[in-house]
Order: structure tokens, then sequence, then C-alpha cells
């Protein structure tokens, strides 16, 4: 009889260990990008600034200052020429549509130029719907509704970084497993090749890192609760 629930206890211990691992990896968004081809092709580009410029996202220029990591001008850069003259400066830089979870964090590194006197921003936001939807305005934002993080949001002089630095936004929110886009938006105002504001700006090693769904905790504490049954049952055997 012990011999039968041993079997029985091993089995449950099992198929909730297998749970476990299913429940870990289902619907988990875990990427990165460094670069290295410039901007990738799958990545989309839209700008909106007003009036519009001769430039959106490009490769980065190790002329300006070189890449976080990897080949000198493997990041991507956005400047002042997004716009024309005196411009309301809107560049989408959007990833791929992936599945998100609660608690996902976004990982990336980002700068200006040394002493920059032309103040930059930069917003990253997410779309829990996908896809490549930011309006048509300098001011709209279509479906990338949440902010997650936003770099020097009042334009302050030298208020963006001017050595690479790291940055971190988690995702949350949600109402469970989502497929969703996250995009950087270079946003200036009072920028363009006339404006008192907008320089040039990298962002390098960019990375999502997945955590396990809510279930995945659930089907480990089964797991946990057989093996201890196991272990009592085998005690008093």
């Amino acid at each position: 009889m012990a011999a039968i629930f041993k079997r029985a206890t091993i089995s449950a211990l099992a198929t909730a260990l297998t749970l476990t691992l299913a429940c870990s990896t289902a619907s988990a968004a875990s990427w990165n990008e460094n670069f290295d081809g410039g901007v990738p092709a799958d990545w989309t580009q839209v700008n909106n600034s007003d009036p519009l410029g001769t430039t959106s996202w490009f490769q980065g220029n190790p002329t300006v200052f070189n890449a976080f990591e990897g080949a000198a001008n493997s990041y991507a850069a956005a400047n002042f020429n997004s716009g024309d003259d005196v411009a309301a400066i809107s560049t989408w830089l959007i990833t791929p549509t992936h599945s998100y979870n609660n608690g996902d964090v976004l990982t990336f590194y980002t700068r200006t130029t040394d002493t920059s006197f032309w103040p930059d921003r930069l917003e990253v936001r997410f779309s829990t719907v996908g896809g490549t939807d930011v309006g048509h305005s300098a001011d709209s934002v279509g479906t990338f509704q949440k902010q997650l993080l936003s770099i020097n949001p009042n334009q302050d002089l030298f208020g963006y970084p001017e050595g690479w630095t790291k940055f971190t936004a988690t995702i949350g929110g949600l109402s469970g497993p989502t497929n969703g886009a996250l995009a950087f938006r270079y946003f200036v105002d009072d920028g363009g090749p006339a404006g008192d504001n907008s320089n040039f700006i990298g962002i390098d090693s960019v990375s999502v890192s997945a955590v396990p769904e809510p279930s995945t905790y659930l089907m480990m504490g089964l797991g946990l609760g057989a093996l201890g049954l196991l272990r009592k049952r085998k005690a008093q055997a």
C-alpha cells in the first residue's frame, strides 16, 4: 500500500513540476537588441514631427560618441534633424509585437553628447494591443497610451545623461498575458535646427526580461507540497 501511495505521489509531483515549467515559459517576452546591424528591419520608425525634418532614427555615429558596447556605431540614434526649423519633435522607434506579462522588465542604456546645451527628452511607451499605431500628429500617441518612463521630462538643461546610463521600466496593469509593443519616442518641444532644444541621443543594449506568470507560483506550491508529502510518507514507512 505504501509503495502504491509513493508511486502516486511521485506522479503528482512530476505533473506539478511539468506544469510549473510550462507556465514559466508560456506567453513570456524575453528578448534583446544591441543594434549591431543598425536599426533592425522589423522595428518600425514613425516621424510625426511638425514641421517634418530630414531624419528619423538611424544607426549611431561614432564621431559623436561610441556605442555602450560592441562596435562603435552599434546603437540607435535620433537628433534635432527629426524636425525642420523650430519643430515639435515626435519620432518613434517601435519594437515588434510580443506577448508580455505583469512584471516583465525593460532595460536599456541611453545618453546624449558631452556638455549638451540643447536639452533632449525620451519617452518609453507601451501599447496593450501591439502594432504601430501612434497617430498622425506630434502630440498623438495612438494606442501607446501607457507611459512607462520619461527621461528629462521637463527638458532641463543638462537633464539628460551625458554618459551611457542604465534605465529600467516594469510592465504592469495587464489583465493577463498581453500581445503588446514597446516604443521609444524622441519627444522634444521647441526642437529642430532653429529651436532652443534637441541635440542628439542614442539608445543601446535594449532587453526585456520575462518573469513567470502568477500561475507558476501556484504550480510550484503544489509541487513542493507533493514533495513534502512524499518525504513525510517515506519517514513513516
